[in-house]
């Protein structure tokens, strides 16, 4: 229960107590405490011991466990609104993204890319700016925060589009071209405030087509993250877009050339052959979708063990994604489409193409425990301190360590049985987000829950 000392001035401090830590891959009894006032992580025996300070509460979690909040690294929209839309009064797009941002909140989400898809270089330029880092008021009332934008497209293979509009594809021969496109100060740095970020993170294109590999350098030296997708890159063309400063796959498997014996294709690049050639680069970080859909849980498994260090879970989830059944709207390029949502699936109408999910991370996370025979910590992993790593962010998120952020999950742990033969049968973990705290204030309680979301 909580406690608060009496007859002192509150210092924004809070003790959690009686709790399992996510650390590395073991879950460990320790307490942590967070301070609502810098929102950031506290050295509990330095607070408490050297400084004798005492906290303004102490919570007892009954053994539950706490984890940093989860970062979702692919998602094109949720709750009813998609980021790749332009409004008739564009004043109330940032409004429908406060909605979204205090919705994904509840799911145990803390941080994310707001992913936007192949569009036109009109819309780019509208949306972009409300889409950018948006955690640096620090309030924790705002919900989850972006930490830049995820550009999927339009530099895409129009023989891997996916859902994309094969219209509004192109190629790039410079990097005036990517600047056209998104607009130049969404990825160029102002040489005048250093410090401000630019609105996009990450951008997903396919290396083979064009002059993109060349450009790869320019873009990485901007602080941005390349990722490969939607691609028929042959192993080669991928090896050599990851010599050239690529770092991520964009949803491993979908929308790519497939593996094959003779030519391992962009999954090749995840192999120990590649790593272990003299200078050659890391192996990148992947994105994988754990929906049952998009993927076979063996494939899922066939790639953590190829890369576990880059593993990555992602939705991939539309603005159907916490919405009933039905049929939905979606503009794709300068056309209007329909999706057709049944349960987790969701297809283009009239058609058998996946057009994404509507999958939430935590389901994600749930699904590989049950598939994979991996360890809580482990599935943690990719969704907290691998993705922060991918972004760069890593110390500040993902992490529950001495002067990171303090946003946390608190789950509950519960036990289901697998019934489906393809999956595995027996038990396994389940977990549920009971809190979550956004720099060091608790915004969601399962038990507690206000208006929007947010406490």
């Amino acid at each position: 229960m909580p406690s608060a000392a009496p007859d002192r001035p509150a210092n924004g401090m809070t003790k959690l107590t009686n709790c399992r830590l996510v650390r590395g891959d073991s879950l460990v009894w320790e307490d942590i405490w967070v301070s609502s006032t810098t929102g950031k992580i506290l050295r509990s025996q330095a607070t408490f011991y050297d400084e004798l300070i005492l906290p303004d509460n102490t919570i007892d979690l009954g053994g539950r466990i706490v984890s940093p909040g989860m970062i979702e690294c692919q998602l094109n929209g949720a709750f009813g609104f998609n980021f790749s839309t332009l409004l008739d009064d564009m004043t109330q797009y940032p409004e429908n993204v406060r909605h979204l941002n205090h919705q994904l909140i509840q799911t145990g989400v803390t941080s994310y890319i707001p992913t936007v898809t192949s569009q036109t270089a009109d819309l780019y330029s509208q949306v972009l700016p409300y889409l950018g880092p948006s955690g640096k008021a620090r309030r924790a009332e705002d919900g989850a925060e972006s930490l830049g934008a995820h550009v999927e497209g339009p530099f895409l293979n129009p023989g891997k589009n996916g859902v994309h509009n094969k219209a509004v594809l192109c190629e790039a021969s410079s990097l005036s071209d990517l600047e056209d496109m998104y607009g130049r100060s969404n990825i160029t740095p102002d040489p005048s405030d250093p410090e401000r970020p630019t609105s996009v993170k990450m951008i997903t294109a396919a290396p083979e087509l064009g002059q993109m590999t060349s450009l790869i350098p320019a873009l990485v030296d901007r602080g941005l993250v390349f990722s490969i997708g939607h691609s028929e890159a042959t192993y080669e063309e991928a090896s050599a877009a990851v010599a050239a400063g690529a770092t991520m796959i964009t949803h491993l498997f979908n929308a790519m050339r497939p593996l094959h014996h003779r030519n391992p294709g962009i999954f090749g690049v995840l192999g120990v052959a590649a790593s272990s050639l003299p200078g050659f680069p890391p192996r990148p970080y992947f994105g994988i979708i754990a929906d049952g859909i998009h993927l076979h849980p063996t494939t899922i498994k066939i790639a953590w063990n190829a890369h576990p260090d880059g593993f990555i879970l992602v939705t991939d989830a539309m603005h159907m994604a916490g919405l009933p059944d039905g049929t939905y709207p979606w503009t794709n390029g300068q056309e209007e489409h329909f999706i057709t949502k049944k349960g987790a699936v969701l297809l283009l109408e009239g058609s058998d193409t996946i057009a994404g999910s509507s999958i939430t991370l935590i389901d994600c996370v749930n699904n590989f425990l049950k598939w994979s025979g991996a360890t809580i910590p482990q599935a943690l992993r990719a969704v907290t301190c691998t993705p922060a790593a991918m972004l760069g962010v890593q110390g500040t998120k993902g992490v529950l360590d001495f002067g990171a952020d303090a946003d946390l999950v608190i789950f509950s742990e519960a036990e289901e049985r697998n019934n489906d033969s393809a999956h595995g049968e027996g038990m396994s973990s389940k977990l549920v987000v009971d809190e979550v705290w956004k720099f060091g204030t608790k915004v969601y309680s399962r038990c507690e829950k206000g208006k929007d979301g947010i406490l």
